[in-house]
């Protein structure tokens, strides 16, 4: 997802790279993961694409029925050449919130992280599992 911005980019071609539009715009950059959320008889599933972090950048929170998915990443690059040093430094960050049904059993969440995937299984309460599904006609 990233911020919209003032006016459209066809002004690209004629005045370089969205100079009208930057101008206008704050320069922010905002961008969340993209999220799966699964279900089946026995839990719901929460998959969070993000590749380049590694399982310690990501922190995952319980608090009233909310599960918040959240990470923080310092970036420091460093060049050095002949007769001068670069530096780059960046932050990155992003908070995702889900409200938790109340079938879930909070004491059971798990989460692992492989691939740049990080997923979040959410285990149902045993009593959610009973309930049967069936059709109900239409009259």
């Amino acid at each position: 997802m990233r911020k919209r911005v003032l006016f459209p980019t066809y002004n690209d071609d004629f005045f370089g790279r969205n100079s009208l539009s930057s101008f206008f715009s704050d320069g922010a950059d905002y961008s969340v993961p993209a999220v799966n959320i699964k279900e089946n008889d026995k839990n719901f599933e929460i998959e969070v694409a993000a590749p380049g972090l590694n399982k310690a950048d990501f922190k995952v929170n319980v608090e009233k029925n909310v599960l918040t998915v959240s990470s923080e990443k310092e970036v420091n690059k460093e060049t050095e050449a002949d007769n001068f040093m670069r530096k780059e430094f960046g932050y990155n960050s992003f908070s995702r919130s889900f409200s938790i049904p109340e079938t879930v059993d909070m004491e059971k969440i798990k989460a692992s992280h492989k691939n740049g995937i990080l997923t979040i299984e959410l285990p149902k309460q045993e009593e959610a599992k009973l309930k049967h599904k069936h059709e109900i006609k239409i009259s």
